[in-house]
């Protein structure tokens, strides 16, 4: 069984940075991944990475936001500097046994998933 539990979100204003993590417990765990669902919208992908620490991140947060992850702690990351009011939303850690599907970040290929931390950006 995988377990996440997300943690570090908060209230920022536009422009500032916040860091989230994301403690992954259980075994054989490949991809992860980072989502957020805003008021009345669907849930996005906003990045993901697999074993081997590859990287795919949605266009939307390209060279503002970072996805890594510590093995040794077992804990997935998600640096994002240059906030906006637009990236308001809870956001979700996701993780699955399967490696990374290329260039996309999507949902239904997760299987396991924490109960979000928000992420509030004020203008």
């Amino acid at each position: 069984q995988v377990q996440l539990a997300e943690a570090g979100g908060g209230s920022v204003e536009a422009g500032q940075s916040l860091r989230i993590s994301c403690a992954v417990s259980g075994y054989s765990v490949y991809c992860r991944a980072w989502f957020r669902q805003a008021p009345g919208k669907e849930r996005e992908g906003v990045a993901a990475i697999d074993a081997d620490g590859s990287a795919t991140y949605a266009d939307s947060v390209k060279g503002r936001f970072t996805i890594s992850k510590d093995n040794a702690k077992n804990t997935l990351y998600l640096e994002m500097h240059g906030l906006k009011p637009e990236d308001t939303a809870m956001y979700y850690c996701a993780a699955d046994h399967k490696y990374c599907p290329v260039g996309s970040v999507d949902q239904a290929d997760f299987r396991y998933w924490g109960q979000g931390t928000q992420v509030t950006v004020s203008s």
